[in-house]
């Protein structure tokens, strides 16, 4: 099986830094430094130790091939093509399986009618899921999960520098399981149930993982409680222990005793190493490149308008869309689409209306929210509505703007996704929307049987 792999985050170059004015020549000092990305790396500044919280023992996985983790559709339909990442070259996979235990790649992935494609191609897809969400409706065998409130587990934020007990409140609902008991079933019917398990059951890991994070944080001279203590107090708060945090600070104070981690030691301005590996879209300076889309590219005269898809405030990426919070802030049960009174007028649009926005790559339905908070030419719509496409159209009916989006590598040197250069269109209003369907439960198997058996049964016996 293939690992997925974000290595690309950890690469120290990125297409475009933004350097603040007291950075030039003065580097380390308190409130100097560059931007990378605000939303992926809220950990840089962080006052708390990064001590690393309980973990299960990783292994040595034996599988060498790997894929960046959003060239997943790429993989799927070009098997045996070369991609490159960080100046070497690679080939995609033939993969014929499958397995997703954790997050929803029909919420996340860029260009999700192309995933759709891609998704044909695996003989088996297996997914653990807890909800019934397009990734599990799209999967051939869904392994029921429990919540974290169905199961006692170790919690722990390096950003808030918490280590809490996890205690469940209730029993898993029907023939749902955690993912250890999964994962040591199918170890078992494989033969490998001691070596997968080494003797322990998942109360006894958590035991044994809480043990190893006490013992690795007395090397820091972190006293932690034994086991039964913190279980009965809940948490330890190591807050006591922040401190502020200076960018290069060990470094400008004595650059040949801590040097940096670049070919020189020093802050560099251009890599020869990038350099050298001749990336069209990655040069070896910081430089800004024309996005693929962008409101100076010809294509924006076909779609006027740019997209910016961020992050939505009223739920975790797309966890708990359905709840009664993430629904009190949609427009007539779909996601806001935020536009400026000058695009609105020009479409015939008012506030509340629900409206198609599309381009050559897909089409969804959003509700408008009028605001001139918002530039002229550009909207905005937060990811996370569950993607909930139409049988005969495939137009998405909830707000998903990651049918928009395109499905190109940042650069040849991270592949990593392209955010925020996305152009689209916006129709007049739609008078008559289809209703939201993605909360609703599948049909199985066993109903529509029951339903086959009624239809086709003698008049006498259906009375």
């Amino acid at each position: 099986m293939t690992r997925l792999t974000d290595r690309h985050k950890t690469i120290p170059y990125f297409k475009r830094v933004f350097v603040s004015s007291d950075t030039w020549g003065r580097s380390s000092l308190p409130g100097g430094g560059f931007g990378v990305g605000y939303g992926c790396v809220n950990t840089l500044g962080t006052p708390h130790d990064k001590l690393g919280g309980p973990t299960l023992p990783q292994g040595r996985n034996p599988v060498s091939e790997f894929i960046p983790v959003a060239r997943i559709a790429d993989m799927l339909l070009k098997p045996g093509a070369p991609f490159d990442y960080d100046g070497k070259r690679y080939r995609y996979p033939d993969t014929h399986l499958v397995y997703w235990a954790g997050g929803n790649p029909f919420h996340h992935h860029q260009d999700i009618n192309r995933l759709l494609r891609a998704w044909q191609k695996p003989d088996t897809i297996v997914v653990h899921e807890q909800s019934w969400t397009a990734t599990a409706r799209y999967a051939d065998i869904v392994l029921p999960i429990s919540t974290s409130l169905e199961r006692d587990d170790l919690g722990y934020a390096s950003q808030e520098a918490i280590l809490m007990w996890m205690a469940k409140i209730d029993d898993p609902v029907g023939e749902s399981r955690d993912d250890f008991a999964v994962f040591a079933g199918l170890a078992q019917r494989l033969g490998v149930f001691a070596e997968f398990t080494e003797g322990r059951d998942a109360d006894q890991w958590l035991r044994h993982m809480y043990e190893e994070t006490r013992k690795r944080y007395a090397c820091a001279d972190i006293a932690l409680p034994d086991f039964d203590t913190f279980r009965d107090v809940g948490m330890v708060d190591l807050h006591s222990r922040a401190r502020p945090v200076v960018m290069l600070e060990a470094f400008r104070a004595d650059p040949a005793a801590a040097p940096l981690n670049t070919p020189s030691g020093r802050i560099e301005l251009y890599s020869r190493e990038i350099a050298s590996f001749d990336i069209p879209d990655c040069p070896g300076h910081a430089c800004w490149l024309p996005p693929a889309e962008w409101l100076g590219a010809p294509l924006a005269t076909t779609y006027p308008l740019h997209l910016l898809s961020d992050q939505p405030r009223n739920k975790l990426h797309s966890q708990l869309d359905g709840s009664p919070y993430s629904a009190a802030n949609k427009v007539r049960g779909r996601e806001p689409l935020y536009l400026h009174p000058r695009d609105a007028a020009a479409r015939g649009i008012h506030d509340g209306d629900i409206v198609e926005v599309f381009n050559a790559r897909g089409r969804c339905l959003a509700g408008v929210r009028i605001t001139d908070r918002i530039l002229p030419g550009v909207v905005r719509m937060s990811t996370g509505a569950w993607y909930d496409p139409e049988p005969d159209t495939g137009r998405d009916k909830h707000g998903n703007p990651n049918v928009l989006t395109a499905d190109l590598p940042a650069s040849g040197l991270s592949q990593g996704c392209a955010a925020q250069s996305c152009l689209v269109e916006v129709s007049a209003p739609v008078t008559h929307p289809p209703p939201v369907s993605a909360f609703d439960l599948p049909r199985f198997t066993t109903e529509i049987t029951t339903e086959i058996t009624a239809a086709t049964a003698a008049p006498t016996e259906r009375h």
